[in-house]
């Protein structure tokens, strides 16, 4: 066991098996001590290298993760402390394999539960190599102002509070982490505060027991007084009483052991630790608490008196001018979580994503303010999803059928239009089904697909300006645009593209009002007239239909239609269409597994 002190500003440590909390807990003990330096220098997460982000005051750090303890060790040879929460299934042999380290001085295990023998093996390899554990089932140690493991003394203001942010006069052992933060507390009202505090675990065979960290404490020259709370099972307190006769312990120490109500009881009494069951008198705290008082510990009569012998014997050190008091220090200001700071209504933070369309905080997924059940169970259909998700408000029956019948006829155009044959390169190629359907999508644009915003956009400025058809195409002739939503390379106008007719025909029967589409149909006879091939196409029906669907619904500004035409809402309609022909060419290319070449004549070949 060591003599001196364990640990101190520099002390680095090893953290096993990634926990957040305790770790940052660390960081910002060691900001608000002024340490310069983190005292986790590494992290060991079985399975997984990398770094972990964390917080050191307000600068963001990364701190490296290793998969075997052997290599943190040889990455970080500095640390020599070997913090452990690992489950006390593999608490053992984590610890072991830790001890075998050269570099490895204390190992801290938080663990309960562990097996007893899997502990006296640890016990007896640390004692042979001179090393020191501390637990099993401890919440680990402090070394105020200088080093804390894991989660002692809980949160920043508790450790404030206690001033243990800075290095008393009082040394302090306990076997229950829990009663080591209430006497911390106890300690920093009656006292100039703590030094180093340790809580060995509640098992029966502690890695290191209560003597071992008064002898050390004895053996430091900052540390003036000893203050231990023991408890009753076991008799870790009777090597105390012995250190004390022969005069080992030569500095005030104040002692309780508690349980004393264990006699109050009919039956052996059980408590909270392993090893807190009294087997008999002398393990009674009573019994206890006598040995100790004889062999010249400062003892009190009960608990509740126990602070204010610590007061005395503080007090009375002072008088001797043994201690001077240590002066106070501010310390640093630890910077608030944002998302701590935000519920606690200290700060308000700007939101990065603004969504009006969808929100999944409730009970149910809702889109537009509408539940995801009731879009089902009225059978608003794909139409009326797209209805809310793209314009925000339920469209009327007729105006989501017309978007659905768009879907459908837009869906393919063949494996010969551009964006399908890049797709069915790019399946045959063997690519994954997204780099295919991008590959054929970044295909779309004005020439092909992209072209139905352009038209509706034209329609409508030469419409609502009371252009005649023929003065529109010529004043776009004179600027060198092709009229959007005019022209074909298959059809005629003896040959219509049906698609165009079909949707007409649902508008004429549905629609308020089609003085878009008459327009359009308008311009269409014109450029007929000076060519074969100037006919309508889909992207100039859908254009032309979604005007007058948007003007006819009486649901939409004038000012909001023509942000949706600028903003590209109706090549939306063609890119979700083209969508499942593009995803099914790549299926379709999938499943024939056949190598590309060219048919002389013929660049596809047809199947029934």
């Amino acid at each position: 066991m060591a003599t001196g002190q364990l640990f101190s500003r520099t002390t680095q440590a090893l953290f096993y098996n990634y926990k957040q909390l305790p770790i940052q807990r660390m960081l910002d003990f060691d900001f608000l001590c002024g340490r310069e330096t983190p005292s986790v220098a590494g992290i060991i997460n079985p399975g997984g290298d990398g770094f972990q982000k964390l917080f050191f005051g307000q600068e963001e750090i990364v701190i490296p993760v290793h998969s075997t303890i052997e290599v943190a060790c040889a990455a970080h040879p500095t640390a020599d402390i070997f913090i452990n929460f690992a489950s006390f299934r593999s608490a053992a042999a984590s610890s072991m394999d830790a001890l075998k380290q050269p570099t490895i001085r204390v190992v801290a295990i938080i663990a309960e539960g562990v097996p007893e023998s899997d502990t006296k093996q640890l016990i007896a390899f640390a004692q042979a190599n001179n090393k020191v554990v501390i637990g099993p089932a401890t919440v680990g140690g402090i070394q105020a102002g200088a080093f804390k493991i894991g989660d002692t003394a809980g949160t920043i203001d508790n450790i404030i509070h206690c001033k243990l942010y800075r290095p008393g006069s009082v040394g302090f052992v306990s076997k229950s982490g829990g009663m080591s933060n209430e006497l911390y507390n106890t300690v920093a009202r009656v006292t100039d505060g703590i030094y180093e505090g340790i809580a060995i675990g509640g098992d029966v065979f502690p890695g290191s027991t209560l003597s071992d960290h008064v002898l050390r404490f004895n053996n430091i020259p900052q540390v003036k007084m000893i203050v231990v709370l023991g408890e009753l099972g076991g008799r870790d307190e009777y090597s105390l009483v012995e250190a004390l006769k022969q005069g080992k312990v030569t500095k005030p120490m104040v002692a309780w052991v508690s349980g004393t109500c264990a006699r109050l009881f009919k039956s052996e009494v059980q408590f909270g630790h392993a090893g807190a069951k009294s087997g008999g008198e002398m393990e009674s705290a009573q019994g206890k608490n006598q040995a100790l008082r004889e062999a010249g510990a400062v003892v009190p009569t009960s608990y509740e008196t126990l602070e204010t012998a610590i007061k005395e014997t503080f007090e009375k050190l002072v008088e001797e001018k043994k201690i001077k008091p240590v002066k106070e220090v501010q310390p640093r200001q630890i910077p608030e979580d944002l998302n701590t700071a935000i519920k606690s209504g200290k700060v308000r933070a700007p939101t990065h994503i603004i969504s009006t369309i969808s929100d999944e905080r409730g009970e149910e997924q809702c889109y537009a303010g509408v539940p995801m059940s009731s879009i089902v169970e009225s059978g608003n259909g794909i139409g009326g999803v797209v209805s809310l998700l793209w314009f925000k408000r339920s469209l009327p029956r007729y105006c989501t059928q017309f978007i659905e019948m768009c879907i459908m006829l837009c869906a393919d155009h063949g494996p010969c239009a551009s964006g399908a044959h890049n797709a069915i390169v790019t399946s045959r190629a063997g690519k994954d089904l997204i780099s295919c359907l991008v590959s054929g999508l970044l295909t779309i644009g004005p020439r092909f697909g992209g072209a139905i915003d352009d038209a509706a956009r034209y329609f409508k400025d030469a419409c609502d300006r009371g252009l005649a058809p023929y003065e529109f195409v010529e004043a776009m002739k004179k600027k060198g645009i092709r009229v959007p939503g005019i022209g074909h390379r298959i059809k005629r106008g003896d040959n219509r593209d049906k698609r165009v007719e079909l949707l007409q025909r649902f508008a004429r029967s549905h629609f308020p009002s089609v003085k878009y589409m008459e327009y359009a149909v308008e311009v269409e006879i014109y450029t007929l007239s000076k060519a074969n091939n100037l006919v309508m196409n889909v992207d100039g029906a859908i254009g032309s239909l979604f005007l007058d669907l948007l003007a006819g619904c009486g649901m939409f500004t004038k000012q909001e239609i023509d942000e949706i035409v600028k903003i590209g809402y109706l090549n939306g309609i063609f890119v979700l269409a083209r969508s499942i022909g593009l995803i099914g060419h790549t299926f379709d290319q999938k499943r024939l597994k056949q190598p590309l070449y060219r048919h002389p004549g013929e660049d596809v070949l047809y199947t029934k």
